[in-house]
């Protein structure tokens, strides 16, 4: 394979001005363009895989974060429903005072320490039925205003954070 010497042109004698010529080299080159547009947009289609991949674990260790105690509040959701028994069962006893008083603190205590952690009570009484938020596990004949409304708890519901882990049981008013 012989290769040309570029044609030179004298404009002047202190310019000198060098003319392409067609060789075998030109179509090399035209595939090499093609070739790097080609991984161009590849490395683009990567890049673009890698930060949605990034993104989705982001958002999956936020949301493990923020749930991590999920579980264990779910656990705990019996022992708070047992201490308000046992609070409501001792204020209709004859039991002394100071008792009630003492479960009762450490009754705040343990919910305080829970709501720190995003436990929320779900609010039901005379509220409307919300399927997401309540069981309806029983109905009453309502009048036209209380229609659809919530008129008695049977377990209460939390929310933890956004997430509703356990649904109000309720007594919902339907109209016949």
């Amino acid at each position: 394979m012989s290769m040309k010497e570029p044609k030179k042109k004298t404009v002047s004698k202190e310019e000198e001005v060098i003319e392409p010529v067609e060789n075998e080299n030109s179509s090399h080159t035209e595939e090499a363009e093609t070739k790097i547009k080609e991984l161009e947009d590849k490395l683009l289609r990567v890049q673009a895989e890698t930060q949605n991949y990034k993104r989705r674990k982001d958002e999956e260790t936020e949301r493990m974060v923020k749930y991590a105690n999920e579980q264990l509040v779910e656990e705990l959701l019996p022992v708070l429903d047992n201490f308000e028994r046992a609070i409501d069962s001792f204020k209709a006893g004859d039991l002394d005072s100071k008792y009630v008083e003492g479960l009762n603190m450490i009754y705040k205590d343990f919910l305080m320490t829970l709501n720190k952690n995003g436990l929320e009570e779900i609010k039901a009484l005379n509220c409307e039925f919300d399927p997401n938020r309540h069981h309806a596990v029983m109905q009453v004949e309502a009048d036209e205003e209380d229609e659809n409304q919530v008129k008695e708890i049977f377990q209460k519901g939390y929310m933890l954070k956004t997430k509703v882990i356990r649904p109000s049981m309720v007594k919902v008013a339907i109209k016949n």
